[in-house]
């Protein structure tokens, strides 16, 4: 792309050296620098991306994006503010604003991003449509799976997915916003259409400080909707959550609202929560119409109004939404049933904050004929002040597990006792090693008993230190479980 196009809407304080005529790509990894590419120095939790510009100058870098000067031999440098919001800008245009093509959903709240950005893509696909996702669990397209390293990826990565979507035919993709994305920039050019909220509760406050200030970031998402009402943009509000009232000032475009508990346009009546799955009656403008799910408990009944509120306000007729929802497989590693013939039930969840693990053991309390075991974990070097209010609601199980979630660098005991500090009872154990503890939980386990083993959900890996080593508590339980009851 011709260079000074590149930067014609990029505020830079100068430059040092001559414009390259054109780049021919972009990268913020120095390693994957080509001959030709623009590189982004950018500064992360671990690394500083200006330590490497001369590594990307060596491997034929044409073009330094830096916060400050660099003497990079004969490679010119242009100087900026925010290398963060440089590349967002940078990547957009580089890639032509390839959101604009596309019916972008985005989703965004503490629980239930994952659950409903997956019901979205998968009921586009039921309809008919080619459809994208991208979120916690990776990159998803047209049902092909391509691992992700955030929720919210970087923006360069973000362009780059979309403009894969856009290139294999999709006419949607739906990305699940989280606040750090929001704040850190990583939307920058990300035209969305229709925006959806789930809930806010406690969760990230070692990133954001205050509940008001995580509140606030949510909020981007649906103040960045624009002021453009000529084009068809809408946010869907859970309205049983008090910030949703927040959220509908903050934009100019239509607001639809779906709840369970609270007066909304889309409502859940004569819920009946079942051991393989879910039905209620949908109560909406257009009348009353029969839903029926595979998806367990009354969290995923909110998460399927928000789809099917979502994609109403797209467009669709509300039948085919409905249709589309009842032949959908609940999304991997939430509230996800270990299929074993056992005589035990065990589930896999991502529940990580103390809203989510009160859910999820009311997801299984209605058909619980013995005791309910609940094994969660927390990260390391992470928000300490949810540890013990995680531990008060899981203590509403019958025996309790406490363990580690990626402990990352910090130490067992020191992640375990503050989490032992809101027990309620005394039916639990300590056990740091994660493996250990899901083991462990098995063989508590009586015949008739529901083990949820809570925090990783998808994920394959425990962060120990600095590095990933591989771990699925699916793995180890149906291991465990086998060796006891087979």
């Amino acid at each position: 792309m011709n260079t000074k196009l590149l930067f014609e809407n990029v505020p830079y304080n100068s430059i040092i050296g001559s414009l390259p005529e054109t780049v021919s790509s972009i990268t913020m990894d120095s390693r994957e620098a080509l001959q030709g590419s623009l590189f982004v120095c950018i500064k992360g939790y671990t690394v500083d991306g200006h330590d490497f510009a001369a590594q990307a100058a060596e491997q034929g870098a044409s073009l330094i994006v830096s916060e400050r000067p660099l003497i990079v031999g004969d490679t010119p440098v242009v100087l900026v503010e925010d290398t963060d919001r440089a590349l967002g800008l940078l990547a957009a245009k580089f890639y032509e604003y390839p959101s604009k093509s596309l019916h972008m959903i985005g989703v965004t709240g503490t629980n239930g991003k994952t659950s409903v950005a997956g019901m979205l893509h998968s009921m586009l696909m039921e309809l008919g449509e080619k459809s994208a996702l991208s979120g916690t669990i990776g990159f998803n397209l047209n049902g092909q799976l391509h691992q992700s390293a955030n929720t919210t990826s970087d923006a360069l990565t973000t362009q780059q997915m979309i403009a894969r979507a856009k290139e294999e035919g999709c006419s949607h993709m739906t990305m699940e916003v989280s606040s750090h994305g929001l704040v850190l920039g990583r939307l920058a050019g990300v035209e969305f259409k229709t925006a959806v909220f789930t809930n806010l509760t406690h969760d990230h406050l070692d990133f954001h400080g205050t509940m008001e200030e995580y509140g606030h970031a949510k909020g981007l998402l649906f103040s960045q909707l624009g002021q453009d009402l000529q084009v068809k943009k809408q946010a869907v509000l859970n309205a049983d959550d008090p910030w949703s009232k927040r959220y509908a000032d903050m934009t100019s475009h239509p607001v639809f609202t779906y709840g369970v508990e609270m007066p909304a346009q889309f409502k859940a009546e004569r819920i009946e929560l079942g051991h393989s799955g879910t039905k209620f009656t949908l109560v909406c403008p257009l009348g009353e119409f029969d839903v029926s799910m595979k998806l367990l408990g009354s969290f995923n009944v909110s998460n399927a109004l928000a789809a099917i509120t979502a994609l109403y306000a797209e467009g669709y007729p509300l039948e085919g939404v409905i249709a589309a929802l009842s032949r959908i497989e609940p999304v991997e590693g939430r509230m996800q049933k270990v299929e074993l013939e056992a005589p035990i039930s065990i589930f896999i969840d991502y529940a990580h904050t103390p809203d989510a693990i009160e859910k999820a053991i009311d997801a299984v309390a209605d058909f619980k004929t013995n005791r309910i075991i609940f094994l969660v974990g927390t990260g390391g070097n992470r928000d300490k002040t949810k540890r013990p209010i995680m531990a008060e609601k899981a203590s509403v199980a019958d025996y309790v597990v406490l363990t580690t979630d990626d402990p990352r660098d910090e130490a067992y005991d020191s992640i375990l006792r503050d989490l032992q500090s809101g027990m309620k009872h005394q039916e639990f154990s300590c056990i740091g090693d994660r493996a250990e503890a899901v083991r462990h939980a098995i063989r508590q386990a009586e015949p008739g008993d529901i083990i949820i083993l809570a925090g990783k959900g998808h994920e394959d890996y425990q962060i120990i230190g600095s590095t990933k080593y591989p771990h699925s508590d699916k793995d180890i339980a149906i291991e465990e479980t086998i060796k006891k009851f087979m």
